[in-house]
């Protein structure tokens, strides 16, 4: 169901403009960040977090995705441990990169450590 919601947003948002070659590609990588939430999240914490999964189903836009890894990273922690949604979130946080302005790009901090 996840990846049939991700395709019919697609489609509506398609169906609102033709994007250029360059938006088109951010467009799929957008797409790609999305479905990785939700794999990140699986079933059971799209069942357990509803409201999280609506919200990266329906985040507009990149940034919207990018605030939300911190709730992400929170589900993932109380089902699975810190430790897993660590590396889920670096694993998505990484593909962010290219994307977004410089200054909106995570420091190391202690969790990298």
């Amino acid at each position: 169901m996840n990846k049939l919601a991700s395709q019919f947003i697609s489609s509506m948002q398609g169906l609102l403009g033709r994007p250029l070659a360059e938006e088109a590609h951010a467009t799929v990588r957008i797409e790609d960040i999305r479905q990785a939430m939700l794999d990140s999240l699986g079933d059971e914490g799209c069942s357990s977090y509803p409201h999280i999964e609506r919200r990266v189903l329906f985040a507009p836009d990149l940034h919207g995705l990018w605030y939300l890894r911190a709730d992400i990273m929170v589900a993932i922690s109380s089902l699975q441990g810190e430790g897993v949604a660590n590396q889920k979130i670096r694993l998505i946080t990484g593909m962010f990169e290219g994307l977004l302005p410089r200054g909106m790009i995570s420091r190391p901090g202690s969790l990298s450590r």
